[in-house]
C-alpha cells in the first residue's frame, strides 16, 4: 500500500520508495531495534519520519503473551491519523506512507508527516503551574478541550495507549490572553501504538485516562479542575458521576497514582 502527497510524488517519481525512505537521514529522536524516528528536510520543508523494519516473531509472540496487540508496521499510525481527521481531531498531516510484505514479522513500512510549527507541548505549558498558576480562563479552556478530545476518542473506540499530556501540542500561533475553549487548538501526536477497537473497552479506557491523569499530577490541578474534566468527558453532572461512575474514576485515580509512584521511584534511582 502506498500514499504520496504531491510533493513526494514529484520528489520520488520513478524511484524505489522503500529504498528512498531507508536512505533518509536527519535529526534522530528515537531508535529501537526495528524502528527509527527522525526529523529531516526536503527542498527546505521539514518532516518527521518513522521507518519500520520487520519486528520478528519473538516480538509478536511476546506481545500476544502479554495480551497486547503487536505493532508490526506504520499502518497503525496511518489509519489512526485518517480516523482522527474524520472525527475533526487535529493531528499530524500525512505526507507519505508505504507498507509491503505479507509476513507480519517481516513487514517493511514508513510514514512521513509534516512538521508541526508554532506549537508547544501541553506538558511544557503546565510544568510550572504549581509555582506560577495559569490564568484561570486559559486553564479552564485547556482542561475542557482535553476532556472533549478524550470523550470523542473513546466514544469512537479509539485508544491511544501512550495518552499523556506531552503528546498534545498546543497551537500558540494565535494565542490570546482572553482565550476561550473554542479557540484552543491542540494536535494529538505519537499514534504509533494507538488502536481502533471493535467495541469499547473499560480496561483500555481506564489505562488511557489514567495515563493522562498521571501525566498532569505535577501541574497543580485542584479538585475543581479534575471535576471539570470528569463532567465534560462523561457529559454527566457531578451528582451522576458520584452515583454511577465512581468505579471508573476510582480505577483511573488508582492507576494514575501507581504510575506516579513508579515514575518517582525511577527518578529517585537515577540520582
Amino acid at each position: 500500500m502506498i500514499y504520496l502527497d504531491k510533493h513526494f510524488q514529484r520528489h520520488w517519481a520513478g524511484k524505489n520508495l522503500f529504498r528512498e525512505a531507508g536512505l533518509l537521514e536527519g535529526e534522530i529522536f528515537r531508535v529501537i531495534k526495528n524502528r527509527r524516528t527522525f526529523r529531516f528536510k526536503i527542498a527546505g520543508k521539514s518532516y518527521f519520519a518513522k521507518v519500520h523494519h520487520g519486528v520478528g516473531w519473538g516480538e509478536i509472540f511476546k506481545n500476544i503473551i502479554m495480551f497486547k496487540k503487536p505493532v508490526v508496521s506504520a499502518r497503525n499510525e496511518y489509519e489512526c491519523i485518517l480516523r482522527l481527521e474524520k472525527l475533526g481531531i487535529d493531528t499530524m498531516k500525512i505526507a507519505a506512507f508505504g507498507e509491503k510484505g505479507k509476513n507480519p514479522a517481516k513487514k517493511e513500512s514508513f510514514i512521513i508527516t509534516e512538521e508541526l510549527t508554532n506549537v508547544v507541548s501541553v506538558e511544557d505549558i503546565c510544568k510550572d503551574w504549581k509555582n506560577d498558576p495559569a490564568e484561570f480562563l486559559f486553564k479552564k479552556a485547556l482542561i475542557e478541550h482535553l476532556a472533549e478530545v478524550s470523550r470523542i476518542l473513546h466514544q469512537n473506540r479509539i485508544i491511544h495507549r501512550d495518552y499523556y499530556i506531552c503528546h498534545f501540542l498546543l497551537d500558540i500561533s494565535k494565542r490570546t490572553k482572553n482565550i476561550v475553549p473554542q479557540k484552543i487548538r491542540t494536535y494529538l501526536i505519537d499514534l504509533h501504538r494507538a488502536q481502533i477497537l471493535t467495541k469499547r473497552s473499560f480496561r483500555w479506557i481506564v489505562k488511557d485516562i489514567g495515563g493522562l491523569w498521571f501525566s498532569a499530577m505535577d501541574a497543580g490541578l485542584t479538585k475543581t479542575d479534575r471535576f471539570r474534566f470528569m463532567k465534560i468527558y462523561s457529559g454527566k453532572t457531578l451528582r451522576d458521576l458520584i452515583q454511577n461512575d465512581s468505579k471508573f474514576w476510582n480505577k483511573v485515580q488508582t492507576r494514575a497514582e501507581r504510575m506516579y509512584r513508579k515514575e518517582f521511584l525511577r527518578k529517585e534511582g537515577e540520582h
